[in-house]
């Protein structure tokens, strides 16, 4: 399958380049960043103002936008051997949506991370930039931190933390003993799940020549990795008190569903896909039983 273009294609059509900006937005995941900036600035304090719900805003489309946008643009190569991509799990993109892509990216980030920096604490401006250097230095030519073993993981951890560093800095607020052991399940949570999602990649990620945790540990030891990062992170949230450290439940279900696929191997990788689709959908009922323990600790539903 050739990947050039024709010079002599059409333009994309308006609507056409609209569909491509949604997908690769990668709109099931949305909520995924959203929701930890919205639950920090509560727990820490923060009210419903405007601030808030451009955060909130951000995190949910602009961010993911970039995010995945970038993703796709400079995993082209790699996208077009890869069976999975091409619906909710990744948009393949037409070369000729590629600068529109990063431009929308911009456009649609610049005026909330101006909004953030100005009505912000100011210790929200290091943590605003970092959380942002994360998602470009991910995926863009030159960096690449994707293609780094172990630095692929704990990049796309940040990715999904950081809005709620962002949360907490905006508002100038240090976390809680508690807090901190939150923030560490969450964030070892994010490493052990891109871990496991790399496994299925294996056999595309080799063939596009594309360096990963799974393609250099290999398929078997990767999904390894992801079991220990689960359970330390449940173990992590067993910290975070009395009642949200039920929260620390929430790791069972990753780790029955990773556990299938203990003894897979670089030929096999391919089927742990099926417990990626798994894991996409944990993360809504995970999510759904998080919140429910949040309104307890908050006092706005009853224990028991």
């Amino acid at each position: 399958m050739t990947t050039d273009q024709p010079r002599s294609e059409a333009p994309l059509s308006a609507g056409r380049r609209l569909r491509h900006l949604f997908w690769t937005s990668r709109p099931l995941s949305w909520i995924n960043t959203a929701y930890p900036f919205g639950a920090a600035w509560l727990l820490a304090g923060g009210d419903l103002g405007p601030t808030f719900w451009a955060g909130c805003f951000f995190f949910l489309v602009p961010y993911n936008l970039a995010m995945y946008g970038i993703n796709d643009v400079f995993d082209y190569e790699s996208d077009l051997r890869n069976p999975r991509k091409g619906g909710v799990e990744g948009d393949v993109l037409d070369r000729r949506v590629h600068r529109t892509v990063i431009l929308a990216a911009v456009v649609a980030c610049l005026p909330f991370v101006v909004w953030l920096a100005v009505a912000g604490h100011p210790a929200v401006l290091p943590v605003l930039a970092l959380s942002l250097f994360a998602v470009v230095a991910y995926s863009a030519r030159g960096l690449r931190f994707k293609e780094i073993p172990f630095l692929d993981s704990l990049t796309s951890s940040t990715h999904f933390s950081s809005p709620a560093w962002v949360a907490l800095a905006a508002l100038g607020v240090w976390p809680t003993a508690a807090g901190w052991f939150g923030l560490g399940a969450f964030f070892l949570w994010g490493a052990a799940s891109q871990a496991f999602g790399a496994v299925q990649d294996v056999g595309p990620d080799r063939e596009a020549g594309i360096a990963s945790i799974a393609t250099v540990l290999g398929a078997r030891a990767t999904v390894w990795v992801a079991l220990i990062g689960y359970a330390a992170a449940g173990l992590l949230a067993l910290g975070t008190g009395p009642v949200l450290g039920w929260a620390a439940l929430g790791a069972l279900p990753y780790l029955v569903s990773v556990a299938r696929f203990a003894r897979i191997t670089d030929d096999t990788s391919a089927q742990a896909h099926r417990g990626w689709v798994s894991f996409l959908w944990l993360n809504y009922a995970v999510g759904f039983g998080v919140t429910m323990l949040l309104l307890v600790h908050a006092g706005l539903l009853p224990p028991g």
